[in-house]
């Protein structure tokens, strides 16, 4: 269900809102407040701290997810080359289809179908992150019992395993504090509990969606670079509209992180806020995080390409903001993202020698079948008969 919650968080993301930092319009008419310098200061400085949280903390976990996969035997859904090279295209269509979608009926009527959706994702979500920290703040004294559900679906040999899930009472509070946080989303799309359930989404897509080498990452991130440039800068002049702007605007789900720009003269209470769509952050998060696996892979005790590609998102991040201040007009991330998450890792592999290397790293290596080894058994039989 977990894997289900990531790459449901992960496409809307990319499909919908990777256009980034730009302002939302005010909330139930209410006027902005103009944005001062310190405001703005906060708004940004905060939403790059939010976006490099779930990277960091997300990547060390994909590492024990993996270890815990290989482990138990089970062979988890890794995104292929060919996904990679279709995602673009499929984000667009997404896209443009959410564009007719809100052209066509009341965006009202779409919003409130969008909320429950991710209510149930963002609950499911927040609790497989906040569990940890729950469980280990209830007291010892609480009396906790153990619970097994058991879906399947045939009879006796023919039975089929649909859902096979342990947990405990400790699970069902943690369950019940995220609902009770999904309930206030619901009810006052408030952008704290909004950033609660980008933050899990986030994460949990950073931690689960996994890419089974740099190849297929790369293949990844490339397609996305133009997708994102053509949907912000290019919409434009084929349909007369900016497609991404116009549906980030009209689209109101927490698959962005928002921090208002006038939270020290209106608190809490703000409404001018700027934003970071979640597909500029699990995009190449995921990226970054095989490259951590990759240098888990090589044993050593400096975590060098994961420390760079993640200095570079970082240094990707802020000039994005530089550029959009400069030019005051809406920026695609991933312009800037992607070739710095990209190229510097490949750069610190060239002169280290391990090019060849890094892109022959996969996560989970194709085995050879019991049959393609017999076959080279016999094989090798037939060589010696005729020898």
């Amino acid at each position: 269900m977990a894997d289900s919650v990531a790459e449901n968080v992960a496409s809307e993301a990319a499909a919908a809102l990777n256009e980034t930092l730009n302002g939302t319009e005010a909330v139930n008419g209410t006027a902005k407040v103009p944005s001062t310098p310190e405001g703005m200061a906060v708004a940004y400085s905060s939403l790059v701290v939010m976006a490099l949280i779930p990277i960091f903390v997300g990547a060390f976990r994909s590492v024990k997810y993996h270890r815990e996969q290989k482990e138990s035997g089970e062979k988890g859904e890794t995104m292929t080359s060919k996904d990679a090279a279709m995602f673009p295209i499929i984000a667009s269509c997404t896209l443009f289809g959410l564009y007719m979608f809100f052209q066509i009926f009341s965006k009202e009527y779409i919003n409130l179908l969008l909320a429950f959706y991710f209510f149930f994702l963002g609950v499911l979500a927040l609790a497989h992150i906040l569990s940890p920290v729950v469980n280990a703040l209830i007291p010892a004294s609480f009396p906790n019992q153990d619970y097994h559900l058991k879906f399947a679906q045939g009879k006796q040999d023919k039975e089929e395993e649909l859902m096979d899930y342990h947990f405990d009472r400790k699970d069902l509070v943690c369950l019940g504090i995220c609902t009770a946080i999904g309930v206030w989303y619901l009810m006052k799309k408030h952008w704290v509990a909004n950033n609660l359930f980008g933050l899990a989404f986030a994460l949990n897509g950073v931690e689960l969606l996994q890419l089974n080498s740099v190849t297929t990452g790369c293949i990844l991130l490339g397609g996305l670079f133009i997708y994102d440039i053509f949907w912000v800068f290019g919409s434009s002049q084929v349909f007369g509209t900016n497609v991404m702007v116009s549906v980030a605007k009209s689209f109101e789900a927490p698959i962005k992180l928002v921090f208002p720009q006038d939270i020290l003269e209106r608190g809490l209470e703000a409404n001018n806020f700027a934003m970071l769509g979640l597909g500029d952050i699990v995009i190449p998060g995921i990226f970054i995080a095989l490259l951590l696996r990759f240098d888990v892979s090589l044993k050593k005790n400096s975590k060098l390409y994961f420390y760079s590609s993640f200095i570079a998102y970082f240094v990707g991040l802020l000039v994005t903001i530089l550029i959009m201040h400069v030019f005051k007009h809406a920026q695609p991330a991933l312009l800037y993202l992607v070739p710095a998450c990209v190229g510097t890792p490949l750069f610190v592999a060239l002169v280290k020698g391990e090019l060849v290397q890094m892109f022959g790293y996969e996560d989970s290596p194709e085995e050879k079948t019991p049959e393609g080894t017999a076959n080279d058994k016999e094989g090798k039989q037939e060589v010696k008969k005729d020898k």
